[in-house]
């Protein structure tokens, strides 16, 4: 199995559980998954499909991984884990690239045409995030855990929730901090927050409106 260096490279950068570069070849399936994919895909160009299906289908028993050799993908693509990676036939994707376990770049329709994301350089997908369809994401682009990404997405934006809606635009660029999931908005908590503060403001307006009814009424008396 050829390893191109690229992959290997990025492997060494972004998984801090990697002893050396031994290990890395050895034991990291994601790096295997990307290394079967890119020799399945070359054999797919050439029009040996069958051969390409062997490797994609012994990559898959091997990792857990399933990228169909007919995918288009960029240098420096690292999948953290590949247990769960689905990445269908007419997907592209760019160049820095970094995917989670459980994430899936799907289809949403049966026809023979272009029926996958297209993905820019420098994009995040956290782990058990699905893309879906024919849509485009652009360059510095972070998908949030668990996402559901359906709709097109500008450049520099960062992506939460099912489905899937911009929180941030011209952020933090995952170029700089792209495995850093903590820094993600967390809309939901946000929303609470605001909610608890206006909760905060009606008990005290309720609590000063008692305290004058009873004060009123203590005069009457």
């Amino acid at each position: 199995m050829r390893i191109d260096p690229d992959d290997l490279a990025v492997v060494m950068e972004k998984d801090p559980a990697i002893v050396d570069e031994e290990d890395a070849r050895r034991f990291h399936t994601g790096l295997q998954a990307v290394s079967m994919y890119r020799e399945s895909h070359e054999l797919w160009l050439q029009g040996r499909k069958m051969e390409a299906r062997e490797i994609n289908f012994k990559a898959h028993q091997l990792t857990g991984c399933d990228i169909h050799p007919g995918a288009t993908i960029g240098k420096r693509f690292f999948i953290d884990h590949a247990t769960g990676v689905v990445i269908g036939e007419t997907a592209i994707i760019g160049d820095n690239v970094s995917l989670y376990q459980g994430v899936t770049l799907g289809g949403v329709s049966t026809n023979k045409g272009k029926r996958h994301p297209t993905i820019g350089n420098h994009v995040v997908v956290g782990c058990n995030a699905s893309v879906l369809g024919d849509i485009t994401i652009g360059n510095n682009v972070r998908i949030g855990a668990g996402s559901v990404v359906l709709k097109d997405v500008p450049d520099d934006c960062t992506v939460v929730g099912v489905p899937g809606r911009i929180v941030r635009r011209a952020g933090l660029k995952t170029s700089e901090c792209d495995l850093m999931h903590n820094q993600l908005p967390d809309p939901e908590k946000d929303r609470m927050a605001s909610m608890e503060a206006e909760i905060s403001v009606l008990r005290a307006q309720v609590a000063a409106l008692e305290k004058l009814i009873k004060d009123r009424d203590s005069d009457e008396f």
